[in-house]
Order: structure tokens, then sequence, then C-alpha cells
């Protein structure tokens, strides 16, 4: 197992050494090339996140190996299915380092995030989360995230809505029993309150009850509503905007990171989308020379798919660890908490340009520093809002 290579290269060469008398090298593939593995949905309700994060991640490597690697070696990545569980999560940690994993990409949804956040403490083994937004995900040294946290998405959507004028009446849908929905909407209404934005409604759901939101719609409406804050994600939002459309209910809605995948949603009429905004760090339309490579990249990679916010935040979270290991001058060679202990410190020494951010550093609590954007689907197709 990599994972142990200094001690099991020491234990080998002993025992090498009385078998053959000293005539013996190591295992000449042993540490020549990095391994990258990723986690995260591949199936059930997510999967979008998760076929997005992997897609990205790919892509990233696909780019470094033909740039020559990471200080000289290629970079091997594998990424594993949670169906954005738990247990499952754990799981496939441990099968990515039976595999000789090196450094994380995940997880990629919050709860599975902490649960292998935990594992990879215990192993000091570096992690990147490109979209863990929960704030418990990275609690430890040796964890960073790409995204943003749900709180700083709340403060975020918050200030946005304000200093745009988006809305007068604001109410707010989000899933009470969700960690992420309800870390949101926290923090949203704070940061409203102090603004002085006028919350109107505040209406809660729970995984129990996520198919049927006629009542908080009519209560938004009864309340003259002309913005609904949606804190949630895309599938849920989809049945909003359908029953929205069924109650001739015309009403502005904003949303978060979560949105990003609803023109994904199978058998969803996309118009009932039009004119629906997000806070995002990524558009695909963005005109800067780096985005517009990393679309037309990602679209003759696979089959002219255009790239959500998911997939960018992968791009941007493999090339950070490109940058960090290049900054920090780690090789496949140390052992995995030796390469750990370098990354702590060089991912906040590093500024990377990437595609979700023109100039993002990290601080020692593993948080980033960039800026959010704001997106607007017209016509079926994300745009960045002026």
């Amino acid at each position: 197992m990599k994972y142990n290579k200094r001690f099991f290269a020491a234990v080998m060469s002993l025992m090498l050494a009385v078998s053959c008398m000293g005539g013996c090298g190591r295992n000449e593939d042993e540490g020549t090339t990095i391994k990258i593995g990723g986690i995260g949905p591949l199936t059930g309700s997510t999967a979008t996140y998760g076929y997005a994060v992997k897609n990205g991640a790919e892509l990233a490597v696909e780019e470094i190996n033909a740039q020559g690697g990471i200080n000289g070696y290629p970079v091997e990545f594998k990424f594993e299915d949670d169906e954005n569980d738990t247990e499952k999560a754990v799981n496939a940690y441990n099968s990515l380092k039976d595999w000789g994993l090196d450094v994380l990409v995940g997880t990629v949804t919050s709860n599975p995030c902490v649960a292998v956040a935990a594992k990879t403490h215990e192993d000091n083994m570096f992690m990147i989360t490109p979209s863990g937004t929960s704030l418990d995900c990275i609690v430890y040294d040796n964890a960073f995230r790409l995204c943003f946290s749900d709180p700083a998405q709340g403060v975020a959507s918050a200030d946005y809505i304000y200093e745009h004028g988006l809305g007068e009446k604001i109410a707010i849908i989000y899933d009470s029993s969700d960690v992420y929905s309800s870390g949101i909407y926290q923090k949203f209404k704070e940061e409203a309150e102090i603004l002085g934005l006028e919350i109107v409604a505040e209406e809660a759901f729970t995984s129990d009850s996520k198919t049927d939101f006629k009542v908080q719609l009519q209560k938004a409406r009864d309340r003259k509503a002309d913005l609904i804050f949606l804190p949630i994600y895309y599938q849920e939002a989809a049945l909003i905007l359908q029953q929205a459309d069924e109650m001739d209910y015309d009403v502005d809605f904003f949303g978060c990171d979560g949105l990003d995948g609803i023109l994904n949603v199978k058998n969803f009429d996309y118009s009932l989308a039009e004119d629906v905004m997000l806070l995002t760090p990524f558009t695909a339309d963005s005109q800067d020379e780096l985005s517009k490579h990393f679309v037309a990249a990602y679209a003759e990679k696979f089959n002219g798919e255009v790239p959500i916010q998911f997939a960018a935040d992968a791009y941007d979270a493999v090339y950070a660890i490109k940058e960090a290991m290049e900054h920090a001058g780690v090789m496949p060679d140390m052992s995995v908490s030796e390469m750990c202990d370098l990354l702590k410190v060089s991912m906040t020494e590093i500024e990377l340009y990437g595609v979700t951010g023109s100039a993002i550093t990290w601080g020692e609590d593993g948080e980033p520093a960039k800026e959010p954007k704001g997106m607007i689907i017209k016509d079926g197709e994300y745009k960045a809002m002026e």
C-alpha cells in the first residue's frame, strides 16, 4: 500500500537484502506517479454534481500531464462513487487508499465530506473539497476548500441582492433538514436584517416533504413577495418553478450554487427557469482567455457539454494541488503525511489564477478568498449578470 510507502520500502529492502544478498533494488514503479483521488455521487439525485466534478478534475489532470506533470512526474486520477452517502464515502476513501492515494479532491457533497475529512485528518492526508460547503468540511488543518462555504454564500447573496436592487419584499424557501440549505438561510437572514432588506416570509420544508411547495408559494404570494430566495438544490427548485407556473405566480427567483444543474433535469421545461438568478464564482460565457479555453476544452472532451460551476471548481482544485505541490517541491516518493505537512503551508502561500477566480488565495483556515459572480438563465443557457 502506497500510503505507508517509506515504512513498506524499508521493510522490503531488508527482506530482499536477506533473500538475495543485497543484489536487488526497490520496485521501479514505486514513487513514480502522483495519485490524486476524487469522491462524489455518480448515481442518485445529486449525480449531476458528481459527474461535473469528475469531469472537471479529469480534464485538469489530462492537461497537466500534457504539460509534463507535477514536478516532472505524471499524475494518475481515480474517482469513486459515494451516492451522496457518508458510509459509502468512507468506503470509497479506503478503496482509494488501497489504490495508493496521495491527495484527495473531495468529497463533492457536504455530509460525506465531513465524514471523510475526519478520516483524512487521522491519516494526515491533504484534501481539498471542490464543493463541500459546510463549515465542518474543513475543520482540520489538512483540509481546504475551493468553493464558498454555506455562511459565505448566505452573506454574499444578501449583499448582491441589496447592491443590485433585485427585490423589495423577499420570501425564503429552504430545507430545514439539510445542513447546506439551513446554513445559507441563517446567514442570509442575518445579513438581510443588517442591510435592511425586508423578509416577508420564511418557509421551510424537509427531506420528507419536498414534492409539494404550493403552500410555501401561496404564503409568499399573499405577502406580496417580488423575489424568492432559494438556498436549495436544483431538484427541488425545478419543482418550485413548475408549481409557481401552475399557480400563475410571476415572481423572481434567486439561488446559490445548489441551483447550478437545473438545466440538466430530465423532462424539465427550461423556459420555466428563464431569468432565474444565482450566485456563483463561474459563468460559462466569461470572456477571459482561461474560461474560454476551459469551456472549449470541456465541450470537446465531453460531447459538447457546457461545464457548470462544480466542474469549474474541480478543475481549479486540481490546478491548486499542482501549484501547491510545485511551490513546496512535493515528490511522489514522499509519504502521504510528508506531502500533507508541506501542502498545509504551501496552500497559504500560492495565488491561483483560475476559472472561478482571477487571484484565489487561501487562509490557514482553509477558506478561499475570491469574488462571487451573478448568473442568470437566458434562453436555456447560463449568462453572466451585468
